[in-house]
């Protein structure tokens, strides 16, 4: 086989997308970036599985079947969480500290300026959000560890100050040690493997705990035409989530530049596009939605009080039976805080973006529109508008478990379209990166 040659040159009869994994593999260079992610991986889900001293694993089994806010934060911990392994918190805090410093960025002058710095900024940007991520990480595996005692998970008291506290500061410190072994792992993904890292570290997660989610649910059950349900459901939900990542809106750009030549200016111009995307704030509004929502109701859970009268056990009662995930109003605000969360996160990252100040200083201008404030304003409208296709989709994939449940009677598939949203939107761009490599070397890739 000559290297140049085209997947449809190499041989008849198959398939491009088999031809270019071939041609991946026989590729050194590309061979070693994909065996180095897998072997990572393969780290990973050994790190899944060392668990924490001190565990009672009937107690953690009858949690994790009841509190859906344990299989939210299972969901990003790769099933670390089911196994209260040091692996627990996964990347999670991480992507917190991260969701934090954007929003912080147009906020606080000091963050805007170093964001303003290039190459210089963005790397002091990415240190900031991983000393954000320690204490981040630290309180949130201290948070747990609370949940968990307060369900009999543990042989011992779970407190910061007096008996118990040796322990439960080694398990916090073993949580923290995971997860930013986990950053680090993932950041070596993404500068010697293929894709991001630690999105790549997510989907690796989600996926092997995806055969036990569907044995549980029908397999177990005997449920065999809700699993056929769930094939279909899930095609089509495959389908979508392909077209919406994909779908966007491209803004006409001209580029205009003076040439001098033969002592006379010249003007010389160039048109291209502006890709404005349908989905551009990706998973992250789910993330922010379902985190918000399981918070309230499993908090009221341990101040709800059937047989007492008071006030605080009266309300506490209240928001557990109405936030609770088998109640439609839950669904409901989740549907609306999704379509909030997705107008909010794209306008602040559009607006970080500055893409009409940057169109004017290199000479770029949308035909019809004036450079500078003009513009901006234009962009605004156009992406506001899009945004509407984004919002409302992510909202229909968020609440679509609650539909599905009724009518396969399976209540165990609460996350599984957000799962599925992140496996699939992590292998598009995963696969667009391979793409790139394999046009860098002459070879027909993935995506047609």
């Amino acid at each position: 086989m000559r290297v140049g040659q085209t997947a449809a040159q190499q041989g008849p009869g198959r398939p491009a997308l088999i031809q270019a994994m071939v041609d991946a593999f026989r590729t050194p260079d590309l061979r070693g970036r994909i065996l180095f992610v897998m072997a990572m991986l393969v780290i990973f889900r050994v790190l899944a599985h060392v668990p924490v001293p001190g565990v009672d694993r009937e107690a953690l089994g009858s949690l994790l079947q009841g509190n859906n806010l344990v299989a939210f934060f299972d969901l990003f911990s790769g099933g670390g969480l089911r196994n209260l392994s040091i692996a627990a918190l996964g990347v999670f805090p991480y992507i917190t500290a991260s969701i934090v410093v954007q929003v912080l960025i147009p906020v606080l002058p000091q963050l805007s300026a170093i964001a303003k710095e290039g190459e210089s900024g963005r790397a002091r940007i990415n240190q900031i959000t991983h000393w954000l991520a320690v204490p981040i990480a630290f309180f949130s595996g201290y948070g747990q560890l609370l949940l968990f005692s307060r369900s009999g998970v543990f042989n011992h008291d779970i407190t910061l100050f007096g008996a118990g506290s040796l322990e439960t500061l080694t398990i916090v410190i073993s949580f923290v040690g995971g997860t930013m072994l986990l950053i680090w792992m993932g950041e070596l993904i993404t500068e010697r493997g293929i894709g991001n890292g630690i999105s790549i570290i997510i989907f690796g997660g989600i996926v092997s705990g995806m055969p036990n989610l569907i044995g549980q649910s029908f397999l177990a059950r005997d449920n065999i035409s809700g699993l056929f349900i769930l094939a279909a459901v899930g095609l089509i939900l495959i389908f979508l989530i392909v077209l919406f990542n994909e779908a966007q809106r491209r803004i006409p750009v001209q580029y205009g530049r003076s040439v001098f030549r033969g002592g006379r200016m010249y003007r010389q111009t160039g048109a291209t596009h502006l890709p404005l995307r349908v989905n551009s704030a990706g998973m992250i509004p789910l993330i922010f939605a379902f985190s918000i929502m399981v918070l309230p109701g499993t908090v009221a859970q341990f101040f709800a009080n059937p047989s007492s009268d008071s006030f605080v056990s009266s309300i506490a009662l209240f928001f557990s039976t109405v936030l609770a995930p088998t109640s439609a109003w839950y669904w409901l605000m989740v549907f609306i805080l999704v379509v909030v969360f997705t107008f909010f996160y794209t306008l602040v990252v559009f607006q970080q973006q500055q893409l009409a100040e940057n169109l004017q200083k290199n000479g770029g201008f949308v035909p019809g529109i004036r450079p500078g404030v003009p513009t901006q304003q234009y962009l605004n409208r156009v992406i506001l508008r899009i945004t509407w296709g984004g919002a409302l989709f992510l909202g229909v994939v968020a609440i679509l478990p609650f539909f599905f449940s009724r009518v396969t009677g399976v209540q165990a598939l609460t996350l599984s379209s957000t799962s599925l949203l992140i496996m699939v939107s992590v292998a598009l761009d995963t696969m667009r990166q391979l793409e790139a490599q394999l046009l860098m070397r002459n070879y027909e890739g993935f995506l047609k």
